[in-house]
């Protein structure tokens, strides 16, 4: 029977097989017809602990039989309480306020909200947006408005508010985006400045190094501009420490934080903010209350699951497993660096990367589906953004998993180089 279902970012035209899972652990997810597949890229980037995590799998059990859904608006109960106090200890002490959603895309949309509503509840006229170039911040009208524009958003292009694109701080052209933000911090104050700290994902993998991250920060607070730090993918250890923003001292005005708030295990989201941005929507005038929400905001039995990831946060050696894994990529990427086909090869943390071919990061390469499919061959879930091919594995993956992926990827380097 063919399925009813339109899944996201996939050409149905193609007819590429999609496997039905039954199960997941650890590193590994199942499937119906008795195949294990390494899960290289924590499915989709959310998974840190690995799957079915104990601690996790009993606070969704637990909470779920307790109280499973409730509004949040002049509402609360103790789950989101934990979470908001764990946050907010756990995060530099100028982020105060917590506020949930539901997913990456929506805490980015939060954080434009707040920063535009800031301003217009102190009357001044700011309304610009500052985005780096290749950025990706998710797929909601105000999330694609400020990321890149090009194959994901240009059906949608009508949509969309113009921003102000600076050129990303790639290797021996940091100094050409400093000096960027500060005309445009000059020219005409915007409302603030996102970004991805260190590492832009859907861009391509592509680094810059924390003294720009910290650089860029310094001229937003010098001209009083928002500064948005999207840690929905770099958070919680992915660039080698909790948040990437740490690695460059970095206190955002805003955070957005999602993927591995749960471990992966449950959609969550929130959008961290200064007593500043929390203090402008404050009023006894409720026009000038901060409107947002979804059905689900805060739900119960994903705060749950997101009070036991804090949990393994403070209780277990988290940054120590992410410190081995990082470790134990190095030798794997060292071994493939030299290959002829392989171009930028690079690592942040846990997260490795190259390209297969000339250099250039493509989306729409026609590399894409031919290493998907030859990944899947092979038991392993890598997902190539175009020709660019990285790894992103549960911190729990053990070596021989890790072996085994990097030596599907030294294969395809032959086959396709």
């Amino acid at each position: 029977m063919t399925s009813p279902i339109w899944h996201p970012f996939t050409q149905h035209g193609l007819g590429e097989p999609i496997p039905l899972v039954s199960h997941a652990q650890g590193a590994a997810i199942h499937t119906v017809d008795g195949r294990r597949i390494i899960d290289a890229i924590s499915s989709w980037w959310v998974t840190t602990h690995g799957h079915g995590h104990p601690r996790i799998m009993a606070a969704i059990a637990e909470q779920a039989a307790r109280l499973d859904q409730i509004i949040f608006a002049g509402w609360t109960h103790e789950p989101a309480e934990t979470v908001a106090r764990e946050l907010v200890a756990i995060t530099p002490a100028p982020l105060t306020r917590v506020f949930f959603s539901d997913s990456g895309s929506t805490s980015v949309e939060v954080a434009l909200k707040m920063a535009l509503g800031h301003f217009a509840n102190r009357g001044e006229a700011r309304h610009r947006i500052l985005v780096l170039e290749h950025s990706y911040h998710g797929d909601t009208i105000g999330a694609m408005s400020v990321g890149a524009r090009g194959v994901f958003n240009r059906a949608y292009a009508p949509l969309l508010f113009d921003v102000e694109t600076l050129p990303f701080p790639a290797t021996g052209r940091e100094q050409a985006t400093i000096d960027a933000l500060e005309a445009a911090c000059r020219d005409d104050t915007p409302a603030a400045l996102i970004v991805e700290p260190l590492l832009s994902g859907a861009g391509g993998m592509l680094i810059y190094p924390p003294a720009t991250l910290r650089a860029m920060r310094d001229l937003c607070t010098r001209h009083g501009v928002l500064f948005i730090a999207d840690e929905v993918m770099t958070g919680w250890g992915r660039t080698g420490t909790l948040f990437a923003c740490d690695q460059a001292g970095v206190v955002p005005d805003l955070m957005c934080l999602s993927k591995g708030l749960t471990g992966g295990a449950m959609p969550l989201a929130v959008t961290l903010a200064t007593n500043a941005i929390f203090d402008s929507h404050w009023s006894e005038d409720r026009a000038r209350m901060f409107f947002h929400s979804s059905s689900y905001t805060a739900n119960p039995i994903a705060c749950a699951a997101a009070a036991a990831n804090l949990a393994i946060w403070r209780d277990e050696p988290v940054l120590d497993r992410v410190a081995d894994l990082e470790r134990r990529q190095r030798t794997h990427l060292a071994a493939l660096a030299s290959h002829p086909a392989v171009h930028g090869a690079r690592q942040l943390g846990t997260v490795t990367a190259l390209e297969l071919g000339d250099g250039t990061s493509r989306y729409l390469s026609d590399l894409a589906p031919r290493l998907l499919a030859f990944f899947h061959d092979r038991d392993i879930l890598l997902r190539p953004l175009g020709n660019t091919i990285y790894v992103m594995p549960p911190y729990c993956i053990d070596d021989a998993d890790l072996g085994l992926i990097y030596g599907a990827i030294a294969e395809a380097l032959d086959r396709f180089g």
